[in-house]
């Protein structure tokens, strides 16, 4: 099976740009400002005409939610120009240490900015993998705390392209070679994370079933498409969506990750409106699965998640984690907490 092109990954960006001006239009009081939050999914980046370094995530950590800390997960950022290709991706964390580092200094203000790492590290080199974990974890300064393969795949790969950075091999979770990799996860103390579409949540399953010892993180409420070939099939693909997480959650060692409200897949689409989407915009149509993802796999093992700035084109910071808190309405306050940083701190080992 052909490995990923890691090296190639920040050549492209399939993600909008950013109008400040527009996003201001939208204006919300704070949600729940009692309750602070651990922004689990960030990425920093610059790419043409998108950037998103200290200075706009600075921005964005002022919304008003109180943000206790950041957990950095891998984008194809700032790899190595040189040396050998597997350790290219090793250039991510030594960027996103640094970052850490001057918002440790107390000048940029008190969140723990990147607490975690998550990087990238090609599973599809097997046995050999294992030099470039300990590299991540050399380059980290103890805040390395796993990796992530995207293992998006569709028998269409421009419909992949337009959604994320790469489009993985098909079948690449249930692979020999790519299984010897993850097995080297487990005794670094590493977790695995991965974006996947509803159609793939099995291959996760079958994978936290061989690897009980290994913490799985399951980015973006588990990828449900309605877009493209599932567009006005909405019962069908909740209803396989559902049967999917509902075997996930079965594995201790799964947790689950609410956000990405607006990735494509969501078929949200908001540019062409005069004003952004309010929170209660964006969280009404995802209600029903966040209500089934929390009696699956519980408040503990369920992660709020930004997505930023992945998701900034569609709305303000305020209003993400606003809407967020808005599908957590009915739950218990100790859920709440559980969501906004208890579940996350627990994932990532942040009390660490």
């Amino acid at each position: 099976m052909k490995s990923i092109q890691a090296d190639v990954i920040d050549v492209h960006n399939p993600h909008p740009t950013v109008n400040e001006g527009w996003l201001a239009l939208r204006q919300e009081d704070v949600l729940d400002p009692q309750i602070p939050v651990i922004d689990a999914h960030l990425h920093l980046w610059d790419r043409p005409n998108n950037r998103y370094l200290l200075d706009e995530l600075r921005k964005d950590l002022d919304c008003g939610h109180e943000v206790k800390a950041t957990v950095f997960i891998e984008c194809g950022s700032m790899y190595r120009a040189t040396g050998p290709r597997e350790l290219k991706p090793v250039g991510e964390t030594e960027f996103v240490t640094g970052i850490a580092a001057m918002f440790g200094s107390g000048k940029y203000g008190p969140t723990r900015v990147c607490a975690g790492i998550v990087g990238f590290a090609d599973l599809l080199l097997g046995d050999k993998v294992q030099p470039v974990l300990e590299a991540h974890i050399a380059a980290a300064g103890g805040r390395f705390r796993g990796i992530r393969n995207v293992a998006c795949w569709y028998k269409d790969p421009a419909f992949v392209r337009d959604i994320t950075f790469y489009q993985a091999p098909e079948g690449m979770l249930l692979d020999d070679t790519f299984q010897r990799g993850f097995r080297q996860l487990a005794p670094l103390k590493l977790s695995f994370e991965t974006f996947v579409f509803h159609t793939q949540l099995g291959e996760v399953e079958a994978l936290a079933q061989k690897f009980p010892e290994t913490t799985i993180i399951v980015n973006h409420i588990g990828g449900p498409i309605k877009i493209g070939p599932y567009q006005g099939r909405e019962e069908e693909v909740f209803a396989d969506w559902h049967k999917g997480i509902k075997k996930l959650a079965a594995h201790p060692n799964v947790y689950m990750k609410i956000g990405g409200l607006t990735t494509r897949t969501s078929g949200l689409n908001f540019k062409n409106e005069k004003v952004p989407p309010s929170s209660a915009d964006l969280a009404a149509p995802w209600q029903a699965y966040f209500d089934a993802a929390l009696a699956a796999f519980g408040a503990n093992r369920c992660i709020f998640e930004s997505n930023f700035p992945v998701e900034k084109p569609s709305c303000s910071a305020r209003v993400s984690w606003n809407s967020l808190k808005l599908l957590a309405a009915g739950c218990s306050e100790s859920e709440k907490r559980a969501l906004c940083y208890g579940s996350s701190t627990e994932a990532y080992r942040l009390g660490q």
